[in-house]
């Protein structure tokens, strides 16, 4: 299977959360595909070796993408994205090794740029989200 983008960290994970777990070829292929190409809870749940779960969100998030537009796509796409970042940033900002001058220095610029715009970001997700309920 072809993975463009895909970092070799994601790989080993993925190919040490599947093997040796006796699935056939197609079965590593469709929890691949949800693996590198789904939502981050799809991962999680590969990662913590729950493999028959995937498999029904697989099926499920066919489903669901095939009923969404382009443009919705891109959006789910997009809000994943934003919630592995911040992970990603929440973690990464305690780290001890963030420690120069020069990272500070444009850190502290990036963040007062982000800083400034939470206020309408946050209120955007929550018309979403209460949109979303009300579907």
């Amino acid at each position: 299977m072809r993975m463009n983008g895909v970092k070799t960290e994601q790989i080993d994970q993925f190919a040490a959360a599947v093997s040796g777990r006796k699935l056939s070829v197609r079965e590593i292929e469709q929890r691949a595909n949800g693996f590198f190409r789904g939502p981050e809870s799809f991962r999680q749940e590969i990662l913590k070796g729950n493999l028959a779960l995937s498999l029904k969100q697989v099926r499920e998030a066919v489903v669901a993408s095939q009923q969404c537009s382009d443009f919705e796509g891109i959006l789910l796409k997009d809000l994943e994205l934003t919630q592995s970042y911040m992970q990603r940033v929440m973690g990464k900002s305690q780290d001890s090794r963030v420690k120069s001058r020069a990272f500070h220095a444009q850190s502290h610029l990036l963040t007062a740029g982000i800083l400034s715009r939470t206020t309408v970001f946050t209120q955007s997700l929550k018309e979403l989200h209460d949109r979303n309920g009300q579907a």
